[in-house]
């Protein structure tokens, strides 16, 4: 038997994704965001977050999935991050659930590079796969999948 952790669970379209839950801050409805000028399509603005400034990052962008309807209002997944606070723009939020570290897999070899290098891992659950999220490299835009 391995190490348990714990992960917040969310959905971005159809894909099933976790987040370690000592990495994630807190989640949110719904927030206003004030617009970047210049910023990358992957930023979706900055939010107020009880007076500290926080970026958001549009996840299905990130991970170069369709784009959210404009009736869509994404949920905010706030993470930390070593350069502080960021918001991960999400579809639904599900469960906080504990996964034993050996249903715990590596990203198969035949994923987009970009995006398998987003990723901590991949968990066998019961009913489906959770692509385990790691909030360091997602939140470091330097490279992102939908980049020309």
């Amino acid at each position: 038997m391995g190490t348990e952790h714990t992960y917040c669970t969310f959905q971005l379209c159809d894909l099933y994704l976790g987040i370690n839950v000592m990495q994630v801050q807190e989640v949110l409805r719904a927030q206003g965001r004030t617009r970047v000028p210049l910023a990358s399509d992957v930023i979706q603005g900055l939010i107020n977050l009880r007076g500290q400034i926080v970026m958001a990052i549009d996840l299905r962008r990130r991970l170069g999935l369709p784009a959210r309807g404009e009736e869509e209002s994404p949920m905010n997944v706030i993470v930390h991050t070593e350069d502080g606070p960021v918001s991960f723009l999400v579809d639904a939020i599900g469960d906080v659930i504990e996964i034993d570290d050996n249903a715990m897999e590596p990203a198969p070899i035949t994923m987009d590079g970009q995006t398998r290098a987003l990723l901590q891992g991949v968990c066998k659950l019961p009913r489906h796969l959770m692509l385990v999220l790691d909030p360091e490299r997602v939140a470091a835009l330097d490279h992102h999948p939908s980049s020309p």
